[in-house]
């Protein structure tokens, strides 16, 4: 049996659009009859795997957030000042006159 893009976008759960534009970019399987995109129950299956994820099984227990060295800590900061306005300088400027 054949699905429109409509069709297959509800069984997934996106949209008409994205189901288009997966198979204009060549990334799903489908047919092109009749000049619109065609889905047959396999496509729509090797759909789901494609875009399937599965869980990535790791025997390493998860790292532990790196601590800041001593270095970095005790290195001095300097403070940000802010500069002087366009419109102060002219004014001290003008004054100076």
């Amino acid at each position: 049996m054949l699905h429109c893009a409509a069709d297959v976008a509800r069984m997934l759960g996106c949209s008409e659009w994205w189901v288009k534009e997966q198979a204009r970019k060549r990334r799903i399987p489908y047919s092109f009859i009749g000049g619109s995109y065609r889905f047959t129950n396999g496509h729509v299956e090797e759909i789901v795997r494609l875009f399937e994820r599965r869980p990535i099984e790791s025997q390493e227990p998860a790292a532990l957030p790196r601590q800041r060295s001593a270095q970095r800590e005790s290195m001095a900061t300097h403070r940000l000042t802010a500069r002087t306005t366009r419109r102060a300088r002219l004014a001290t400027l003008d004054t100076a006159s």
